[in-house]
C-alpha cells in the first residue's frame, strides 16, 4: 500500500481524510495541519480517536510514499517546497491552481469535484476527481488511488482544469449565494423559507434530462417587461440587489436568443 500524508485538514482534507480511510490502496500514516486540533474535534471530523497520526508541527512531518495538499491556494505552492523528503508524490488538491513544476518532487493533482462542508457527509463514490501529473508512472498511481474511492476519475490538465473550477464557481457558489439572497426576501416578509425547497428540488433535477438552456424559465426569457419592472420596484431599497437582477436577466434574454 501507499503510505501517505495528509497536509490541511479543512473542508476538502476532512472528505478527503475520511475517504482515504476507506482506500484499499493507501494507508495514511500521518495528518498535519498547521493550527491545533483537539482530540475530540479529530474524532469528530475523521474518527481519529487520538493524536498519535495528528501534528501540526511541520518539523515533524514523517516521510511517506505521497502527499496530499489540502490547504488554501495561496499556500501551496509554499507548503510543497517545505516537504524536505526528495522526489516524493506530491498532489495538490485545488481546482485553480496548475500543476506544480517544482523539481523537488514528483507533481500532481488530485481534485475532487464537489462543494465540500465539515458537518455534512458526502458519497465520495459518486465524486468527479480529476487526476494530473508530470509523469504516466505517476498518473498512474493517482488513478489507482482515485479509482479505489470513486466511479468517477477523468484525466483533466492544468487549463481544463481552470476553466472547469470556474464553471464549477458559477454553478455552485454563485447559485448558492442566489440560494441565500431568496432566503433573505422569504423571511424579510415572514415567509418560510423552506416554501423554496421544492421549486430549488425541480430546478436542479431538470438539468439531468433538459441542458440548462432549454430549462430556464421566468421573467427574463419571457420579456415580461411588466413583472420584471414590479421585481425592481419591489427591490427599490437595495441598489446592489436590483443591479445583480437586472444584469442576470439581461443575461438570460441574451442567452435566450440562441434558442
Amino acid at each position: 500500500m501507499i503510505k501517505a500524508v495528509i497536509i490541511g485538514l479543512g473542508n476538502v482534507g476532512t472528505h478527503l481524510s475520511r475517504a482515504l480511510q476507506q482506500s484499499n490502496q493507501v494507508e495514511v500514516i500521518q495528518y498535519l495541519n498547521r493550527s491545533p486540533i483537539s482530540e475530540n474535534e479529530l474524532t469528530s471530523r475523521i474518527g481519529l480517536a487520538s493524536l498519535d497520526k495528528f501534528t501540526h508541527d511541520f518539523d515533524k512531518i514523517k516521510e511517506a510514499d505521497m502527499y496530499f495538499i489540502a490547504v488554501k491556494d495561496d499556500a501551496i505552492e509554499e507548503v510543497i517546497d517545505s516537504i524536505p523528503f526528495q522526489q516524493k508524490i506530491v498532489a495538490h488538491t485545488s481546482g485553480s491552481v496548475a500543476l506544480s513544476e517544482n523539481a523537488k518532487h514528483q507533481n500532481a493533482v488530485f481534485y475532487p469535484l464537489q462543494t465540500f462542508s465539515k458537518q455534512r457527509e458526502v458519497n465520495f463514490s459518486e465524486i468527479p476527481i480529476c487526476i494530473e501529473a508530470a509523469s504516466k508512472k505517476t498518473l498512474h498511481v493517482l488513478e489507482s488511488i482515485a479509482n479505489s474511492i470513486s466511479n468517477k476519475v477523468f484525466y483533466i490538465d492544468s487549463i481544463q482544469r481552470k476553466q472547469l473550477h470556474l464553471s464549477a464557481v458559477f454553478v455552485c457558489n454563485f447559485v448558492n449565494h442566489l440560494y441565500h439572497i431568496g432566503e433573505n426576501l422569504c423571511t424579510s416578509k415572514g415567509i418560510d423559507p423552506q416554501i423554496l425547497a421544492p421549486l430549488i428540488q425541480e430546478t436542479v433535477a431538470k438539468i439531468v434530462d433538459l441542458s440548462p438552456q432549454d430549462a430556464q424559465t421566468g421573467p427574463a426569457l419571457r420579456g415580461d417587461q411588466q413583472t420584471m419592472k414590479a421585481h425592481l420596484e419591489t427591490l427599490k431599497d437595495n441598489t446592489k440587489l436590483q443591479e445583480l437582477y437586472q444584469l442576470i436577466s439581461a443575461s438570460i434574454q441574451e442567452h435566450g436568443k440562441k434558442l
